[in-house]
């Protein structure tokens, strides 16, 4: 194996994950705007009763996201991934089944667990810690991969929906997601988990989690996250509607949305080498305040449709940045030692705040008068995020106690591109003589 190469077992979690992200955010996300026209018009259900349950998986994801992740940190994420599929078969199931509107909530309540046990949240926590120092470059290739899940599923519902009743289209959607996600979790997610390093256990029985959890730094982290999650999803969510108030085209609307969309990916490239030349902070608040810019530029630009699609554009680029941001924040700033719970704590009011976005979007611009003053609203929000992001320097104690100590016969640590808790077969060999010896 060359010194760079990552080991198999993480080299396949990560092949496996990018086609369960594929289809888990394509059945129990991106399905059901697709779908929603179709089940109003079927169910006669109104849109907002409707809307609301599909909130309400959103929310549910992001407490139990929270547990999720501390589940995670001491017993890896094969089975809870893999629990977190059939969960969503039958959520899925559940939602098709569903006689009425109260029914069709449960459902979804129950697919926000499924939510919170199979998308961005507990694969991050898997991926970073077997990659370890390698990460950055593991969650990009996810998050590039994940993000073509909209453009293969927005197509594919809609194709459904044209030859099947949107209950049958759930049907097919739940057999998807059993044939792929379960076994992919089952079989793909197999490798060692770092976290049964005794060391690493008592060394997060000793308080870390907590230290990070209640100190300034976190808590500016994650209000910043949540405020810039709001602002960037509510200008997404009512983008066409203020292009179209621009007197742009329908048409045109909708590809400056599939161009934001594309600006995503650029954004997840470019995070990478901006990771390695700028601090947590440094880039935490250029990020912020670069998303606060594009955010004013769509809401303020009168036009041509040139500009505005070269700003819907740098609204998706920031969109894209965010995500690894978000994603890495917490490693970058106090390690990989309790990832999952601390992860958790951070992505639920960003969860939140994604759920109310939509209507909240809606209700500011009804308030304010439109939605270029929407928009205003959305920049002052994501501005202030920018500058409660200058609070989120970690503490050097926390810093430096954000990895366990290294025992006796382990001195020489990992290689910049092994994974967390992997270490070349002579080493492991050597190890296990020692321990013989003594």
């Amino acid at each position: 194996m060359r010194r760079n190469q990552p080991a198999a077992g993480p080299r396949r979690a990560l092949a496996a994950l990018c086609l369960t992200q594929i289809v888990g955010w394509g059945v129990l996300y991106y399905s059901f705007p697709v779908a929603l026209p179709a089940i109003t018009a079927d169910t006669g259900w109104s849109e907002p009763s409707t809307t609301a349950a599909f909130s309400a998986a959103l929310v549910v994801a992001a407490l139990a996201g929270i547990v999720v992740g501390r589940v995670i940190d001491g017993h890896g994420p094969r089975w809870v991934m893999t629990s977190g599929s059939i969960v969503g078969v039958g959520a899925t199931l559940g939602v098709a089944a569903a006689p009425g509107v109260g029914w069709f909530a449960a459902a979804w309540v129950v697919a926000g667990v499924a939510q919170a046990g199979t998308l961005y949240a507990p694969a991050f926590t898997a991926l970073t810690r077997w990659y370890g120092a390698a990460r950055t470059r593991a969650l990009t290739v996810l998050t590039l991969v994940a993000g073509l899940s909209s453009t293969i599923f927005a197509p594919a519902t809609a194709a459904l929906l044209d030859h099947l009743s949107w209950r049958e289209t759930y049907v097919v959607l739940a057999a998807i997601l059993a044939v792929t996600t379960i076994p992919g979790h089952a079989v793909g997610l197999s490798a060692p988990w770092p976290a049964a390093d005794h060391t690493a256990r008592s060394y997060l029985r000793n308080g870390h989690v907590r230290a990070v959890a209640t100190s300034r730094a976190f808590i500016c982290l994650t209000i910043c996250a949540a405020l810039t999650a709001f602002a960037l999803f509510a200008a997404t969510i009512h983008l066409i509607p203020l292009l179209t108030h621009r007197d742009l085209s329908m048409s045109l609307a909708a590809w400056a949305l599939g161009l934001s969309g594309a600006g995503q990916l650029l954004g997840r490239i470019g995070y990478a080498p901006l990771s390695r030349r700028t601090t947590p902070r440094a880039r935490t608040v250029a990020l912020l305040a670069a998303a606060t810019a594009t955010i004013g530029a769509v809401g303020l630009l009168p036009g041509p449709a040139a500009v505005l699609g070269a700003a819907s554009i740098a609204l998706g680029i920031a969109r894209g940045a965010f995500t690894l941001l978000q994603s890495t924040a917490v490693s970058d700033r106090w390690g990989i030692a309790g990832f999952g719970t601390l992860y958790g704590i951070l992505n639920a009011p960003t969860t939140v705040a994604m759920a109310i976005a939509p209507w909240a979007g809606s209700a500011i611009a009804q308030v304010v008068g439109g939605y270029p003053a929407m928009f205003a609203v959305l920049t002052a929000i994501a501005g202030v995020a920018a500058v409660v992001a200058l609070g989120t320097s970690a503490r050097p104690e926390l810093s430096e106690r954000a990895e366990p100590p290294v025992r006796a016969g382990r001195a020489r640590g990992p290689r910049p591109g092994w994974p967390a808790g992997w270490r070349p077969r002579a080493s492991r060999a050597a190890g296990c003589r020692r321990g013989r010896a003594r």
